[in-house]
């Protein structure tokens, strides 16, 4: 295997003695080689750019150095950006880069880390060594898994401290670069088993998902046909699940727990945007959607909550999160807002199949618990039912709690349906490899009831 190359960006112009320091600290790891791309318009003066091969610098922004000269720092980032974005992004399509590092202050950071989360996949090795490590990073890293590491010192000069910041910044990306390149050269690697099946959780719908765990990963199913990816439904992973959906490493999606349209409609801090359904739907995987948790909205501490909701039902769920209960209103707008969604953008609405837990939508939404509201589900269903009349979309309503075990059981044999795993799959599938049959749905729960997961006990809630 060649050796794989890592990416650096920086400035040649403000910062290429750190960038040179950076390159020789991974070059003698000796694992990788190293392309440089300087995202400075004007060249850089210091003769240690002579370093640096024809084949090894890259500069895109200096042919456009008149027009960027005069703009604001903001809006030079922003083009910094555009004009950049294409060059990695080919990089990476070709193979001819399998790791990113940078180094650098605000800006930088800025600048670094939107080409890491634009052009590079799940997966992918990022690095950034940001003076801006040890604050709020979330508008660096967004739902991708950009590792940041914090420089202690500013990203001026090279002294002892930042040398050895950026030596153990070498190392972690050499390795992790290295370990990259052997997965794309022998996919085994990376120990990925069978379909690739995402499911959305929340504290409150945990038991239902542990338990189409349990269904999918036990006998008559091997142990190799299902890999069960959890998204917690934090608004970050409900983005981070679509963005692997985009990427085609998801093969079929349990969108269980859509709480985050919630937030999205009423201003909770928990939204994962207003796309949220639309890309599974136009990719025509197969997909089950639920209702889980949208029964509340999401905010931080109670004194957070904002004052035009103050008199509404609030239940503090710890002290950094309070929900508020969903109303009828409310509920008919999110159910809407589903509808909406998979009606307009699926390409395939066979694929796509909506269940309805009649007996509450969370666990906070259950006989003698707080939130517990059947005039408000009942609003949220009838949304969705009128919604997708003649979309081909199939609706199953159950008179069951979404927690309820006998629930977990139809999510998982309704998956497996919409997937194509027919009854007739599953009995030739396990007399060769079991010397038994199956029968699609009783046996479910049969196995089910065989295994050893038990729910966990009832969260205890206290009301604001």
């Amino acid at each position: 295997m060649m050796k794989p190359t890592i990416l650096i960006v920086g400035t040649t112009d403000t910062k290429l003695a750190e960038i040179a320091y950076l390159r020789l600290k991974i070059l003698e790891e000796g694992a990788c080689q190293t392309k440089v791309l300087d995202v400075s318009h004007t060249a850089s003066k210091d003769p240690a750019l002579a370093q640096l091969s024809a084949d090894e610098l890259l500069s895109p922004l200096q042919e456009r150095a008149s027009e960027l000269k005069g703009l604001s720092r903001g809006d030079y980032i922003d083009q910094a950006i555009e004009l950049c974005l294409p060059v990695v992004k080919d990089l990476v399509s070709k193979s001819q880069i399998q790791g990113i590092v940078s180094a650098g202050g605000s800006s930088g950071s800025s600048l670094a880390t939107a080409l890491m989360r634009k052009s590079c996949p799940i997966g992918f090795p990022k690095l950034m060594v940001s003076t801006m490590a040890s604050g709020d990073i979330k508008h660096y890293i967004e739902e991708t898994d950009i590792t940041m590491m914090y420089s202690v010192v500013d990203i001026a000069g090279v002294n002892s401290v930042l040398r050895r910041i950026l030596a153990n910044a070498a190392a972690a990306i050499s390795a992790m670069t290295l370990s990259y390149a052997k997965a794309l050269v022998d996919p085994s690697v990376q120990g990925t088993k069978g379909k690739r099946i995402a499911v959305t959780m929340f504290g409150n719908t945990t038991p239902c998902v542990d338990q189409i765990r349990q269904i999918l990963s036990s006998t008559p199913h091997d142990v190799s046909d299902y890999e069960i990816y959890v998204f917690h439904a934090t608004g970050a992973g409900g983005r981070a699940m679509e963005r692997l959906i985009a990427e085609g490493q998801i093969d079929a999606v349990i969108d269980l727990t859509t709480t985050e349209i919630a937030d999205e409609l009423f201003g909770g801090v928990l939204t994962a945007g207003p796309d949220r359904l639309e890309v599974a739907a136009k990719k025509g995987i197969p997909m089950i959607v639920s209702v889980g948790a949208c029964d509340m909205v999401n905010f931080g501490p109670r004194d957070t909550v904002p004052e035009k909701y103050t008199d509404r039902q609030l239940l503090v769920h710890n002290p950094a999160v309070t929900l508020m209960r969903t109303t009828p209103e409310e509920n008919t707008k999110i159910g809407e807002f589903i509808a909406s969604k998979l009606s307009q953008h699926a390409t395939d609405p066979r694929s796509i199949r909506i269940l309805l837990p009649q007996g509450g939508i969370s666990a906070a939404d259950a006989p003698q618990q707080p939130f517990h509201n059947p005039e408000a589900d009942v609003a949220l269903f009838e949304a969705i039912e009128e919604g997708l009349q003649g979309s081909g979309i199939e609706i199953e309503k159950h008179p069951l709690h979404i927690n309820d075990e006998k629930f977990a059981g139809h999510v998982a044999s309704a998956i497996l349906e919409v997937m194509g795993v027919t009854p007739r799959n599953y009995r030739l599938a396990n007399a060769r490899r079991r010397k038994w049959s199956f029968d699609h749905g009783a046996s479910i729960m049969l196995a089910r009831r065989a295994s050893q997961l038990h729910e966990p006990p009832h969260t205890n809630f206290s009301v604001a």
